[in-house]
């Protein structure tokens, strides 16, 4: 379905992934509303298009969340896309990694997450129409060693958005729960000090592009898992049916 003049609500919308869904939206005709703290990169996100507004907002703050999506209503109209693509994604072992961080990857990516969900679903429910798009990850599905906070939060995600398409499941909004292996976007940096080979072992990272044509593909087919590519797609069978493999795997290629 096109999104010409449709409404789209990016979390993240600063950097990476969403930067990239919301420039390609806007240029397909979308009216696009960012959602960050990082107003410079939004900035970058919305030059030399018209259609693109930016929303200053703190997702894990609920009182911002609420404040932002009814301003976006009242400025660009009912929203009809919601893509959460906020995330931090630091690095480390469990025991090692202060415990203020590991709250905080959990703040972000699944408080921020419920916040964004509960207030824009709120808003389309009643108008039954729509489309909540949800950035899990494989972390979610399959962690390995130095990835336990990150993993845990993604793994929230999983299990969130896939309850909420199920209690939907009779309501004409579509969900997609959105599940790649490592792409190449910025947020790698902030892990690049605790970095484990089992994320080079799958070869060369995906694109945003994939990504996004991915998602594409998965809701134009009601599908609600999206699996970028083949190897996602075996990652999600190896772990539900040998997950003591995948272990002895993991622990082979990082060597501890």
């Amino acid at each position: 379905m096109s999104l010409a003049n449709r409404v789209v609500v990016i979390t993240g919308g600063g950097s990476g992934m969403g930067q990239f869904a919301a420039r390609r939206y806007a240029n397909e005709g979308a009216k696009v509303a960012l959602l960050d703290v990082n107003e410079q990169g939004m900035a970058q996100t919305a030059e030399g298009l018209q259609n693109i507004q930016a929303y200053r907002v703190d997702i894990t703050d609920l009182s911002q969340v609420r404040t932002a999506v009814d301003a976006i209503e009242k400025d660009l109209g009912p929203i009809y896309r919601v893509m959460n693509c906020a995330a931090i994604m630091p690095f480390g072992k469990l025991v090692e990694q202060d415990p203020a961080l590991q709250v905080k990857i959990m703040d972000i990516n699944w408080n921020g997450l419920v916040n964004i969900a509960t207030t824009t679903m709120n808003k389309m429910l009643p108008r039954n129409e729509g489309e909540f798009v949800s950035f899990a990850s494989m972390a979610g599905i399959m962690p390995t060693l130095l990835t336990g906070a990150y993993s845990a939060s993604k793994a929230a995600v999983v299990f969130y958005t896939e309850t909420l398409y199920h209690e939907h499941k009779s309501s004409n909004i579509k969900f997609a729960c959105v599940c790649p292996p490592t792409v190449a976007t910025p947020l790698l940096e902030q892990a690049r000090d605790n970095w484990p080979k089992m994320l080079d072992a799958g070869g060369a990272y995906l694109t945003p592009v994939e990504v996004i044509d991915a998602v594409e593909k998965g809701l134009a087919k009601g599908e609600f898992w999206v699996y970028p590519n083949k190897d996602a797609r075996r990652g999600a069978l190896a772990r539900r049916f040998i997950p003591g493999l995948i272990w002895q795997h993991i622990h082979r290629t990082e060597g501890w």
